[in-house]
């Protein structure tokens, strides 16, 4: 819940300073709903840039106030959503059947789903890791083709490292990515699990881009703080590249 639409703007010039399309790494940007609009305007049929949106309603329309259909965010000309971020699983008490219907309900519009998954704290020190991670990943992703699969985002952000400054070594995300894509395999098959994009997100910067985006399992970032600076995520995208 940062920057309203006159921020967004402002960002965006700041970001096209410091960023050039030539550089050969798919980046998406992800407002807040009513900063959308704004932000399309700002980047002003900029490509190389995609628009996203931070959720979505499994909903169609009707008396759902407060809720944001495919549709719209189709009207907007936004191209993925994220769904099943640990807030809004944490503050809305969502599950991981409730996101699987917003996962088929963005597939069915042709948004690609930018699906978070992850361990708190505790979890990950009394062992149940893979426990966690294999149930979010065969629950959201339940009922699903391979070729759906394949074709949608995974972001793997460890809740202890979101917004603390504690990250994942290089050699951890890269052991919980590899699970992933194994879990992934054993459901879907290995050609399907091979095209999934998996992103690590949780305190990444631009001191710890590279090392993490050079694993062999993670595929790109879910960026969060350090995307609030246009130099900072512009940083990122290099290291990426």
């Amino acid at each position: 819940m940062n920057m309203g639409p006159k921020e967004a703007r402002e960002f965006i010039a700041a970001f096209k300073d410091e960023h050039t399309c030539d550089i050969k790494v798919d980046k998406v940007i992800v407002p807040p709903f009513v900063t959308i609009p704004a932000v399309m305007d700002a980047l002003n049929g900029c490509t190389c840039v995609g628009v996203g949106a931070q959720d979505v309603s499994d909903r169609d329309n009707g008396a759902f106030t407060g809720e944001v259909s495919t549709a719209m965010l189709t009207e907007l000309g936004c191209k993925y959503v994220v769904v099943g971020h640990s807030e809004r699983r944490q503050y809305h008490g969502e599950t991981n059947a409730y996101i699987n219907k917003k996962i088929k309900k963005a597939l069915a519009a042709g948004i690609i789903p930018i699906y978070c998954i992850g361990e708190t704290l505790e979890q990950r020190e009394s062992g149940q890791l893979e426990t966690v991670l294999k149930t979010q990943v065969v629950e959201g992703i339940a009922d699903l083709t391979p070729e759906q699969v394949a074709g949608i985002v995974i972001a793997y952000e460890p809740v202890w490292a979101i917004g603390t400054g504690k990250t994942a070594s290089a050699a951890d995300a890269q052991a919980a990515h590899a699970f992933i894509r194994s879990v992934l395999a054993g459901v879907v098959g290995a050609e399907a699990a091979d095209k999934v994009r998996l992103q690590y997100g949780g305190s990444v910067k631009p001191a710890n881009a590279a090392e993490l985006m050079s694993q062999p399992d993670i595929d790109g970032a879910l960026v969060g703080g350090a995307a609030l600076k246009p130099d900072s995520f512009a940083a990122i995208i290099r290291a990426a590249e």
